[in-house]
């Protein structure tokens, strides 16, 4: 029988430190598993080559033959960065059974990596696992989604029970599963994928800088007959938004928009995408007034709703017009996806 052996591609960017606590976790919850673990820096544009450099050698990991690190000139994304690791494969230039995405801020917590990586072998139909994902304060984080919808957008947006409760099978952020079960996508802060589903379907979609990347992934899979699964038996520790600075974010970004519109208008056609924005203002309008009558917190970062409107007219009048900070060519993962 082959070795089933894992790559697990952890993306630096700008969290050098971090990184090296989340590879050493992982190296520990690699010990008894074929494979290696891949350091890809995403153009950080600071001194986070040099440090992963340092912390690797002097842990005496560069030549244990185990990890390695590749560097990106350009930060183009999560989606580009991981699109960098999986091609670079193995260290003998194969490619792995599996690829296991962690992020630079997510702590591997016992045998999380071979719990995905047995799970899918003895699950021939499913081609992508993910963990159940804690913050490092216990406070469990959902990782468990259905996809993106009109319906969804307006439950997402109007955040009121009687909506949630009748809207229940469109709410993206499922409630917490105490079990494995079958979802339509899972976040990549921990995620096993099978090395069919990239063959058969490509890589990540570079065209998304951050955000709905996973989400697209998992759609196209499931669209090639490969199923999802969340598998609550891995657990990872994760900080949150440490690359990112989602959580005190004073602006939503350009790029969340460009990828929300181009996560909808490429499964779903600019009509839906449309209705779906108009959707999320309603809902927003809605709470809003709820605001008005009551001590409702505000839930979007500031401007967000004239931000949305302005951002879905702009790519209407001006399609060819993006706001990822950074660009590359696509790479042949992201050229041969489906």
């Amino acid at each position: 029988m082959k070795q089933q052996r894992v790559l697990t591609i952890i993306l630096n960017y700008r969290t050098p430190e971090m990184t090296l606590e989340a590879a050493e976790a992982a190296l520990r919850g690699m010990e008894e598993l074929p494979g290696e673990i891949l350091i890809v820096e995403n153009g950080s544009g600071d001194t986070s080559w040099e440090q992963l450099q340092q912390g690797a050698k002097s842990r005496g990991w560069l030549d244990s033959g185990r990890l390695r690190l590749l560097r990106s000139p350009v930060n183009g994304g999560f989606g580009a960065g991981m699109n960098t690791g999986m091609q670079a494969g193995l260290a003998d230039g194969s490619a792995p059974e599996f690829y296991y995405l962690l992020n630079s801020d997510a702590f591997v917590q016992g045998d999380a990596i071979r719990t995905l990586r047995d799970f899918l072998l003895e699950r021939p139909g499913a081609g992508l696992a993910g963990s159940y994902v804690r913050g490092t304060d216990w406070v469990p984080h959902r990782t468990a989604f259905r996809f993106p919808s009109i319906a969804g957008e307006f439950e997402a947006a109007v955040r009121t029970g009687i909506f949630t409760r009748l809207l229940k099978p469109w709410v993206v952020a499922m409630e917490m599963p105490k079990a494995e079960v079958q979802v339509d996508w899972t976040a990549g802060a921990s995620l096993m994928i099978r090395r069919e589903v990239i063959e058969e379907i490509g890589g990540f979609d570079e065209r998304f800088f951050l955000y709905f990347e996973e989400t697209d992934l998992c759609r196209r899979a499931a669209r090639a007959g490969w199923r999802t699964h969340y598998v609550p038996e891995s657990e990872v520790a994760h900080v949150g938004s440490a690359s990112t600075g989602m959580k005190g974010w004073r602006r939503t970004p350009g790029y969340w928009f460009d990828s929300r519109r181009h996560y909808f208008v490429k499964h779903h056609g600019y009509c839906y995408t449309a209705l779906a924005t108009l959707a999320r203002v309603t809902g927003s309008l809605l709470y809003g007034l709820r605001r008005l009558i009551s001590d409702k917190p505000q839930a979007d970062p500031p401007h967000f709703l004239r931000d949305l409107v302005l951002h879905g007219l702009r790519a209407t009048l001006w399609p060819r017009q993006r706001s990822n900070p950074e660009t590359r060519p696509l790479s042949p993962l992201a050229k041969e996806q489906k």
